[in-house]
């Protein structure tokens, strides 16, 4: 069975007029479930991550900055949600959200979470709606505790996933793959291990057959034991922060090839959300509910 991680904390209130588009994270699911894809025993609500695994890829020094509530009011403003409690114990359970998922894809090959592909967290500070790096940490439990040697993630997010490569910029174990707009946000980038950078307006055939002719030769090259998947779907044509012309159906074969690699050399995967802001919130909830469905119908 697909095991989805979700919780109710996922949708926190913000002020109105907010343009992070947070009510996503109610519809997702209520959609999956609506139209069948999804029953409720998919969906699995997470506890709050462990301190000793955000200490591996954050420094104490944020951590105890965010759980204390005390960041500074220039990068809660980098960051661009109000600092609350809740907010952080929003984060602490997103992320655990994604650590669990990986024991479920060593069971059934794929597990997925509504949230998280909070890429641009740092190791030692935040920004751009990230907190604390999911899949950074996440990797790291898997170094840790799995005895995993060898991670490739897959960011394909329109924004570079620049906190994943600090993070990671001396760990020869994971391998850290950004495909994302040239002329987007982050304005500085950080260097991955593999950085393709797509002019703006960049279409369907391009941006596919940039991925047909990476992903492969990548997963071959790295041979990995377990793919990260931040299916960001703000390279929609639609997105407003977006600046690339993908339409709804290429980024719906995007996943399906993703998915088609991973089963092709045999390689558990763990989804997390990442970025969409199309204007239309239904535009957003549809995309990232392409990426259930296929998983859905391709694993089980």
């Amino acid at each position: 069975m697909l095991k989805i991680a979700h919780s109710p904390i996922y949708q926190l209130p913000l002020p109105e007029g907010h343009r992070f588009p947070m009510l996503k994270y109610e519809l997702i699911p209520e959609q999956l479930l609506y139209e069948g894809t999804c029953v409720a025993e998919n969906f699995f609500d997470p506890q709050p991550v462990q301190e000793k695994f955000i200490l591996k890829a954050h420094t104490q020094t944020y951590w105890d900055s965010l759980r204390n509530l005390t960041i500074d009011a220039k990068m809660v403003r980098r960051i661009g949600l109000p600092l609350s409690e809740q907010l952080i114990l929003r984060e602490t359970i997103i992320t655990q959200g994604t650590v669990d998922c990986t024991s479920f894809a060593f069971e059934n090959g794929i597990a997925m979470n509504v949230a998280g592909g909070t890429h641009h967290a740092y190791s030692d500070k935040g920004e751009g709606f990230c907190l604390l790096n999911d899949v950074a940490i996440a990797s790291h439990f898997l170094m840790s505790e799995r005895n995993i040697s060898k991670i490739l993630v897959i960011d394909l997010d329109v924004h570079q996933g620049n906190g994943t490569a600090e993070i990671f910029a001396k760990e020869p174990k994971v391998f850290t793959f950004s495909m994302h707009g040239k002329e987007n946000y982050p304005l500085h980038k950080e260097i991955s291990d593999l950085d393709i950078e797509l002019p703006t307006y960049t279409t369907d055939d391009t941006y596919l057959n940039l991925l047909y002719d990476t992903l492969p030769r990548l997963i071959q090259q790295v041979q990995p034991q377990f793919l990260f998947f931040i299916s960001g779907v703000d390279i929609l044509a639609t997105d407003k922060l977006g600046k690339l012309s993908v339409s709804m159906e290429a980024c719906k074969r995007r996943d399906e090839f993703v998915f088609e690699q991973a089963q092709k050399a045999g390689l558990p995967i763990v989804v997390s959300m990442g970025g969409g802001y199309s204007p239309k919130i239904t535009d957003i909830v549809e995309a990232h509910c392409n990426t259930f469905r296929l998983a859905q119908k391709m694993y089980f």
